[in-house]
């Protein structure tokens, strides 16, 4: 198999070298390619690091889209719920204090807005009809 060196300068000035087996691409398009592939390890590791999604619990290639899916829609749920936030949260923060406060009943976009604020006084008195 043949490959070839492809060395390029980013944008802070240092160079970077990547091999390739694509003989005919042009050097900016392979170190897109890597680029783009290196944003991909960044978005499983967070994956990985907040939704504690170790090991596939399926082994077909169904389950692991299943499982995949779901991960990617509970990311993009949280980066919503990040961006909608009145606090600077990191997703891993924002995940622990959701997940803290899971089983409360708290009105979302109240929360979001002054996660800090007292909780609401639950309303103890059961209305039996």
């Amino acid at each position: 198999m043949k490959l070839r060196r492809v060395e390029i300068i980013d944008d802070e000035g240092k160079p970077l070298a990547f091999f390739s087996n694509h003989l005919t691409l042009g050097a900016t398009t392979i170190a897109r390619i890597y680029k783009d592939r290196w944003q991909i390890e960044l978005f499983f590791k967070a994956l990985k690091q907040n939704l504690k999604i170790k090991t596939f619990i399926g082994t077909s290639a169904n389950a692991i889209q299943i499982q995949v899916w779901t991960a990617l829609t509970a990311m993009v749920i949280l980066s919503y719920l990040k961006r909608r936030s009145g606090c600077p949260w990191s997703l891993s923060n924002l995940f622990a204090m959701l997940r803290l406060h899971l089983f409360g009943y708290y009105d979302l976009w109240k929360w979001i807005a002054e996660p800090f604020a007292s909780p609401p006084t639950p309303d103890l008195q059961l209305a039996l009809t």
